[in-house]
């Protein structure tokens, strides 16, 4: 399983980088996240427990966050759960009308026979994209009223 999602974000760079790294204040401004709980340091790396729902369904994943902000990127190793495998990566692209946030989900369940319709057709599409999405926009939304900005400040 696959899953891109991405967005236009009209702010400044650092606001929006700060605003998607800092995953254990996520509950307090995404109300799609339940919690985010940091279970250990390890390096430049953070072990979180996250957990969000989709509608009423509640769901649950430990991951490995590593930010880069000089790439910028923020990766996540999900090391807990049924999405325990998955590679996300946050990727930043800034340009004159602002800056391209996206979210890339690569996920192959190594359940034999039904890992790959059950990723592709379920936990993809009902799960993964829908909170990325509902993520991104929150973001966008927060970010631009944070700042006001012109498009030649988004850098």
């Amino acid at each position: 399983m696959r899953a891109d999602n991405s967005i236009l974000i009209r702010a400044p760079l650092a606001e929006i980088y700060e605003l998607a790294a800092a995953v254990e204040r996520w509950p307090a401004f995404l109300p799609h996240y339940r919690y985010v709980r940091v279970r250990e340091v390890r390096g430049h790396a953070r072990l979180l427990e996250m957990a969000a729902r989709r509608d009423w369904i509640p769901v649950w994943w430990l991951a490995l966050q590593e930010c880069q902000p000089e790439v910028p990127e923020i990766r996540f190793r999900h090391v807990g759960g049924i999405t325990t495998g998955m590679d996300v990566a946050w990727r930043f692209a800034p340009g004159p009308e602002g800056v391209w946030v996206s979210i890339h989900h690569n996920l192959n369940l190594g359940w034999p026979i039904v890992g790959r319709p059950i990723a592709d057709c379920i936990v993809g599409p009902l799960f993964v994209e829908y909170i990325a999405t509902q993520t991104l926009a929150r973001i966008k939304l927060l970010a631009e009223s944070r700042s006001v900005t012109t498009p030649g400040d988004a850098g």
